[in-house]
């Protein structure tokens, strides 16, 4: 019987990397970056997979996330030397050239797996797909929502018989509601950080519920509108400014904490929190992010939202062979077909089949914002685009300076198209 090793950290990683042994059929080396709530649910299902294929020696290895893990997977492809399947989000293809530091998936192993087009989101897939080949398979989406405490929002009269919260559509129909919330709590109406990422998020769900675009094609040009761009800011800024409904300066933590012990109605944020209320027996659901700005909603009326995808790819090796990368689709299509025990942490599964099933329609709050990811709207298509990327933090600088009342709208755009231009001028390092 085959060993089965999970390795935690860097050193390990880099370990598994350096050894330079060819991959073989009975061989399989994985890297991911779920360190979290989700790294907890990974190994479980990293455990169920090595449990199934004893005759396999598969070895797992978390790294830490954002750019240390992309740095090393990177240079791990580069050198020809990397795992035989990785963890990558979907926004950051790009930047990975496929062709150089990713190979495509032999067709006919995507064919025999059953893994096609049909059972994917047309528009997630077709990302996936760069000049006819596949490069990446997707596992989930994980879009900007909305939490609501369902104690709250039923004292506010904001939910209907069934405790289902009433949509609020328009600026306007929000910041009233979350007006009442603060009356309500003492504490705020709304809860969201503006440290991080997380302004880019927001200014990226407006600004696309806007219909506005960011760069061309080819990403060698900004096209922002100046109007849209302001408009996403303004409200933004009304939020915390303005009618004070949410905090101009806090981190996430804080958000999340406020949230939790009822001290605000709403949170906006990726919904990987699930876990940590249901722990904590907060009184929460979740929707879709609101249609703040109407007019660009998509099946069933679910307005645009920010999102990113975790996907499987194959980093770049000198020897990789069809029968070298069968253990590697094995473990893709076992994930897939586990989509709803990957789901439970709450990301929405990307394998259609999982969507449709009962057992999926039963996780509660889960399920309930799965049509976000019909709406939902990766970040361009650039080499720094994409989650944990350097325009995300850019972005997040100078829109969270517009959320603290730091700087003016005005102000926080000329200072992210000035960091966009500059990014656009400094070519890609591969």
């Amino acid at each position: 019987m085959k060993r089965r090793r999970l390795l935690i950290g860097a050193a390990g990683a880099m370990a598994a990397a350096a050894c330079g042994v060819p991959s073989g059929s009975d061989r399989l080396r994985y890297w991911n970056l779920f360190g979290g709530g989700d790294g907890v649910r990974m190994v479980q299902l990293i455990d169920a997979f090595a449990a199934s294929r004893p005759d396999l020696d598969f070895q797992a290895s978390t790294l830490a996330w954002g750019p240390p893990y992309y740095t090393k997977l990177s240079m791990a492809a580069a050198g020809g030397r990397a795992p035989d399947v990785a963890i990558l989000h979907l926004a950051r293809l790009p930047s990975f050239a496929p062709g150089r530091l990713l190979d495509p998936f032999p067709q006919e192993l995507l064919t025999e797996a059953g893994i096609t087009k049909d059972r994917f989101l047309p528009e997630i897939w077709d990302r996936c797909v760069v000049d006819g080949q596949v490069y990446a398979i997707p596992l989930d989406t994980h879009p900007f929502v909305m939490y609501y405490n369902t104690d709250l929002c039923r004292q506010l009269g904001l939910s209907d018989a069934n405790g289902d919260l009433i949509p609020l559509r328009g600026p306007d129909e929000l910041v009233a509601a979350c007006s009442e919330a603060k009356r309500l709590t003492g504490g705020y109406g709304v809860v969201l950080d503006n440290f991080g990422v997380s302004p880019w998020r927001l200014w990226w769900t407006l600004y696309r519920q806007l219909d506005g675009d960011l760069l061309n094609a080819d990403a060698t040009a900004l096209v922002v509108d100046d109007a849209k761009a302001l408009q996403a800011l303004d409200f933004m800024r009304r939020l915390s400014v303005t009618d004070e409904v949410a905090p101009g300066q806090m981190l996430l933590s804080g958000a999340v904490a406020l949230f939790g012990s009822s001290k605000a109605a709403f949170l906006f944020n990726g919904e990987w929190e699930v876990t940590t209320f249901q722990t904590q027996k907060t009184p929460f659901s979740m929707v879709p992010f609101p249609e703040v700005f109407p007019g660009t909603s998509g099946p069933g009326g679910i307005a645009r939202t920010q999102a990113d995808c975790h996907t499987f790819v194959l980093p770049h090796q000198r020897d990789r062979t069809v029968a070298g990368t069968r253990p590697a689709l094995d473990y893709v299509k076992f994930m897939l077909e586990h989509s709803v025990d990957w789901a439970a942490g709450g990301h929405v599964p990307a394998w259609l089949p999982a969507t449709r099933s009962p057992d999926y329609l039963a996780l509660d709050p889960q399920s309930r914002y799965r049509d976000a990811a019909t709406t939902a709207q990766l970040d361009p298509k650039a080499w720094f685009s994409g989650s944990a990327s350097n325009m995300e933090n850019l972005a997040g600088a100078a829109f969270g300076a517009v959320q603290a009342g730091t700087a003016t709208p005005e102000a926080g755009l000329a200072r992210f198209k000035a960091d966009i231009r500059r990014l656009i001028d400094t070519p890609a390092p591969v």
